[in-house]
């Protein structure tokens, strides 16, 4: 967040000059139409534009067909297809690549011992989201962890007051604070929503481990841990998987993960302090 601030002087900078224009509905459907073509998903897929959402996108199963929900306010130039290799080429792809295994249910995960999805599922998606970006910038994740951090300790406007620093649009704060206070029954409170903190660590957690990790085979395995992937892909169902377009080429999708490392001003001695 420090980089960020540094480089640009403010978030607002930083969405303009590296997200670019919000794009119109016509854009966005064909950016999509697109995506859905590179992963071969065209017709599996319902996709909807909404100006409601709390989050950038979200995807789920509505009258038994997946359907992806995107922000249109989220939707910029630069940024659209990062959002679309979270949604499908993560979320979606290794939901289709889980139903394919023997622990597609719960007494199937319960079975084979498997740890919880996350936070490997939504670091992956997360690290998907800026992957393909000159200047792949950890804010979002690293800004959701923060507040909620914070929120633990604060009353809504408190933490609403706090969280300027980093968010000077109030419409924008408003959302950050809205996501860590949810559940909340008395906001004047301190107290928290705690998932949002899920993505850093789960990215965090993947980088600090990205050399021992089969990333094929993670994504082959569907819904399950980087931590199972050596124990079951012995018991793999891989006839049929699908591997999303940016992760075929092992080595580059390495160096882009290097690069994210460089970006953020991490390095391996830190991440292996942080994540023994």
């Amino acid at each position: 967040m420090d980089c960020v601030l540094r480089k640009f002087g403010t978030y607002e900078n930083f969405e303009e000059i590296t997200g670019g224009s919000v794009l119109p509905k016509s854009r966005v459907w064909a950016t999509v139409r697109k995506y859905l073509q590179k992963e071969g998903c065209v017709g599996e897929v319902v996709v909807s534009l909404s100006d409601e959402l709390l989050s950038q996108a979200v995807m789920m199963v509505e009258s038994c067909r997946p359907t992806l929900t995107i922000n249109l306010s989220g939707a910029r130039q630069h940024w659209l297809e990062g959002m679309l290799r979270h949604e499908i080429g993560t979320h979606y792809l290794r939901g289709v690549n889980n139903s394919m295994q023997p622990w597609a249910t719960a007494s199937g995960r319960k079975q084979f011992g498997l740890k919880p999805a996350n936070p490997t599922e939504e670091g992956l998606a997360s690290i998907h989201s800026v992957l393909l970006r000159k200047q792949p910038f950890l804010w979002r994740a690293a800004l959701l962890y923060y507040t909620v951090y914070h929120a633990a300790n604060m009353s809504f406007s408190q933490l609403f007051s706090y969280i300027a620093r980093f968010v000077q649009d109030p419409a924008v704060r408003w959302e950050y604070c809205l996501r860590a206070k949810r559940g909340q029954t008395d906001t004047s409170k301190p107290g928290c929503f705690s998932k949002d903190q899920v993505y850093l660590d789960g990215i965090l957690r993947i980088l600090r481990h990205r050399r021992n990790i089969d990333f094929k085979m993670l994504t082959s395995l569907g819904k399950v841990s980087y931590e199972d992937v050596e124990r079951l892909r012995h018991l793999a169902v891989l006839r049929r998987t699908r591997i999303p377009h940016f992760m075929q080429d092992q080595e580059r999708y390495l160096q882009q993960l290097d690069h994210i490392i460089v970006t953020n001003e991490l390095n391996d001695a830190e991440l292996q302090e942080l994540i023994p």
